[in-house]
């Protein structure tokens, strides 16, 4: 009799270590505990009204067939004429609209990598990124950062950490968990060390419209041979649609097609309509009033958690996520991050999601509560970590 077992793939995939985290946080919820989630890197808002009007009327009218792989046409054309409205020309023709970020993720490596193959990003990052090059036999070159360059690869590094099986190069801004970003500049330098190494560059903009000071250009700005990879998760607040998009050179686009028919057809129909909905003045006008509800909040956060004494140099520029160095009260964060939510009833994530480059010392603190919320926080904390 045979026996169905996991391969030695499936079991190398890496868990988010935090949903334990999250899962004791639900118990003690259930058994009557105020809990404040500083853990989860989903925005509290609700889906946008002029969304859900959209969507409830491409439902009645019927309005939810297979689209084409890559897209519904109008979504494609209105995806382009926000970038337009950013200075930066993209043919509709190479965008290509998928379930979420992490469908365009699983397409580009799909296309790029071959078994053995390496994908050089920097170490923290999301999870997520190494474990798709994992399953697709791909190896992830971590390179460690630090706050010298903002917890962001450089052209330099690049250049002395590439190897001869390095593909491509995955660059992430603003980034997660550090909420930092690369400079233009610096990612012109990157693009081109890429390009001369005979690379290709990916950049993950899923925050992109969550930044906070100065303005920032998308990476398509530098070349057409830069892949870009953006999510309606984030700023446009439409975590559960699961609606995603990704830019890529012409000559890609046969081989994107082609796999994304294979994978999963197309992305959900009525996420379809969601997203198109969602880049439409009215929504936007209401995505900046929270994008700048997120500034308030890391306004408030990033100091209140110096003050207690977390380490935190470099002031992150987007996202919502803050990333600190908890070495002063702790020398493992999973083990501070679980007394921390059974004393103070305060969830956050520790290191260990994030990477090897010393998990054990930092702590992701998520700025997608209310403001009130961060502030019961913050009191917690501050009474939980004065010694008595």
């Amino acid at each position: 009799m045979t026996r169905c077992s996991a391969t030695e793939r499936a079991r190398a995939i890496q868990p988010f270590h935090v949903m334990a985290l999250l899962a004791r946080a639900r118990e003690l919820e259930a058994a009557g505990r105020s809990i404040v989630h500083m853990e989860i890197g989903e925005p509290d808002f609700p889906t946008p009204e002029p969304v859900i009007r959209a969507v409830t009327r491409a439902i009645a009218e019927g309005d939810v067939h297979y689209t084409p792989a890559t897209g519904l046409v109008a979504l494609r054309e209105a995806i382009s004429a926000w970038y337009a409205d950013q200075g930066v020309e993209v043919e509709a023709g190479r965008i290509v609209v998928t379930p979420g970020a992490s469908g365009a993720l699983l397409l580009v490596l799909g296309v790029l990598l071959d078994p053995g193959q390496a994908v050089m990003m920097a170490d923290p990052g999301y999870p997520c990124n190494r474990n798709f090059v994992r399953f697709l036999e791909g190896q992830s070159q971590l390179v460690e950062v630090d706050s010298t360059t903002g917890y962001q690869l450089t052209a330099e590094l690049i250049d002395r950490h590439w190897q001869a099986n390095t593909t491509a190069v995955l660059v992430a801004s603003p980034s997660n968990p550090t909420g930092t970003l690369i400079g233009e500049a610096e990612l012109q330098a990157i693009y081109q060390m890429v390009k001369q190494r005979g690379g290709c560059l990916i950049v993950d903009e899923i925050y992109h419209g969550l930044i906070y000071d100065g303005a920032s250009r998308s990476a398509l700005a530098i070349a057409e041979d830069v892949i870009v990879i953006n999510s309606f998760s984030k700023y446009f607040g439409l975590t559960g649609w699961r609606a995603g998009w990704l830019v890529v050179p012409a000559s890609l686009l046969p081989d994107i097609d082609r796999l994304a028919q294979n994978l999963f057809l197309a992305a959900p129909t009525p996420a379809q309509h969601a997203a198109l909905a969602a880049l439409q003045p009215e929504t936007l006008a209401i995505l900046e009033q929270r994008r700048e509800e997120f500034h308030r909040r890391r306004d408030y956060l990033l100091p209140s958690l110096r003050e207690l004494g977390f380490d935190i140099p470099v002031t992150p520029q987007g996202a919502f996520y803050l990333y600190a160095n908890c070495e002063r009260f702790c020398d493992d964060s999973f083990d501070f991050a679980r007394r921390l939510l059974e004393e103070a009833g305060v969830a956050i994530t520790p290191g260990l999601d994030f990477g090897h480059n010393r998990p054990e010392k930092h702590l992701r603190f998520a700025y997608t509560t209310s403001m009130e919320q961060l502030e019961e926080g913050v009191a917690r904390l501050a009474a939980a970590l004065v010694p008595p």
